[in-house]
């Protein structure tokens, strides 16, 4: 199974889509699918054909919701150090990201080649933008994304992780990268961090409706506190006619309220096309999936933060995000894995502009394909074996 890194492949032989039988595949040469069944090597050069020997094929795996401009990957061991909390862990990294060169470019690309390692083609990144990095941390994950050559899809948030009106200046910095091309803003826990809540969201999302890009807030804090805050997000997203474009991160919240108000509020946001993203955290309930499916709320899975210094934790690997959601949520029908899976592939392209269609393993689909030795999605989830062959756009980037 020998064919250079980042070559266009045109055919692939004997895969197994979503754990079906063996097909062939033929990609074409715009990196999309062009058919898929037995499919004649005529014409092909041979150094475009990979034989997938019967290897479980899955779409590219979405990550959701990232940070890689903040990691210290192939640095030297950073200690954890600092307070707890999110506003300690926000002044100890403002403290000594410039000692470690974050952000930059180096390590960027080396968090980057990590996820794509495992399986990972396409990616919401959240991109500190504050006063004391202005734009350098958008430059440095748009200089390391730009070496896939569009076979790795990096879209950026600007994220205020300094807070947003505790800091003046920040709202023009993200009108700035607005402008300059991110795809969205982002906001940190209106109430926990800015203690403005009804101004933090009326300013992030008023930005948003101004310059036409989505928006990403982060929202940690807790129950009733936090469901207010959702409840004032979905009523400014409908307000300002921003349906399927606003999303809310962790929303820990939505798990700790009581059914009867969390099925309200989940049908409030499934109305007004507003998504969540959840990197599964330890000790907190997880998001309720089947209840988020049946209001209609999009659900993406992402990796947060990894080995920064917020934590030493992470690996890049989104689908073993996905086993810990799994485990964490007692799943163990077919059905529920699987479709934590497809939350990880192709249910999870909404977090990067396309459709669940586009980013699955049919005609006309990106050419986005990680080979797997395993039996089917439900094994490929509880076990994370490794990713054998990884293709991004057309193009083979591991394998």
């Amino acid at each position: 199974m020998s064919i250079d890194a980042r070559r266009p492949v045109r055919l692939l032989r004997r895969i197994r889509p979503w754990g079906g039988p063996p097909v062939d595949v033929l990609i074409g040469a715009d990196g999309r699918i062009e058919q898929i069944g037995a499919v004649s090597q005529e014409g092909i050069d041979p150094a475009a054909v990979l034989d997938g020997r019967g290897l479980l094929a899955l779409p590219g795996i979405v990550n959701a919701h990232a940070h890689v401009d903040k990691s210290w990957w192939g640095l030297p061991w950073q200690s954890y150090g600092g307070e707890g909390g999110t506003d300690g862990r926000i002044r100890h990294e403002r403290a000594r990201r410039d000692e470690l060169g974050i952000p930059g470019v180096r390590p960027t690309a080396a968090v980057l080649a990590q996820m794509v390692a495992h399986g990972t083609t396409a990616i919401r990144s959240h991109v500190d933008v504050d006063l004391g990095v202005g734009p350098r941390g958008i430059e440095a994950v748009r200089e390391a994304a730009a070496t896939y050559d569009g076979a790795l899809d990096v879209q950026i948030v600007a994220f205020p992780q300094d807070g947003v009106l505790r800091r003046p200046g920040v709202l023009d910095l993200l009108r700035d990268a607005a402008r300059a091309g991110a795809e969205h803003i982002g906001g940190l826990d209106p109430a926990g961090i800015d203690r403005d809540p009804v101004g933090q969201i009326d300013a992030i999302l008023g930005l948003a409706a101004e310059e036409g890009v989505g928006v990403d807030i982060h929202l940690h804090d807790p129950a009733e506190l936090g469901a207010f805050q959702f409840e004032l997000i979905v009523d400014r997203t409908v307000a300002l006619g921003l349906q399927g474009r606003v999303t809310i991160a962790h929303g820990f919240a939505i798990a700790q309220l009581p059914e009867g108000p969390r099925r309200e509020l989940l049908a409030r946001m499934g109305e007004a096309g507003v998504s969540m993203t959840t990197v599964a955290p330890l000790r907190l309930p997880q998001l309720p999936l089947a209840e988020l499916d049946e209001a209609g709320v999009p659900v993406g899975f992402g990796t947060d933060g990894i080995r920064d210094l917020w934590s030493p934790y992470g690996t890049g690997d989104t689908l073993g995000i996905g086993w810990q959601f799994a485990r964490s949520s007692s799943l163990v029908r077919d059905e529920d894995l699987t479709r934590v899976v497809r939350g990880l592939t192709s249910a999870g392209a909404w977090a990067v502009g396309r459709s669940a269609q586009e980013h699955d393993l049919v005609v006309g689909g990106r050419a986005d394909i990680v080979l797997l030795d395993a039996e089917n999605p439900m094994d490929a989830l509880v076990r994370t074996p490794p990713r054998e062959v990884v293709i991004g756009g057309g193009r083979v980037l591991v394998g």
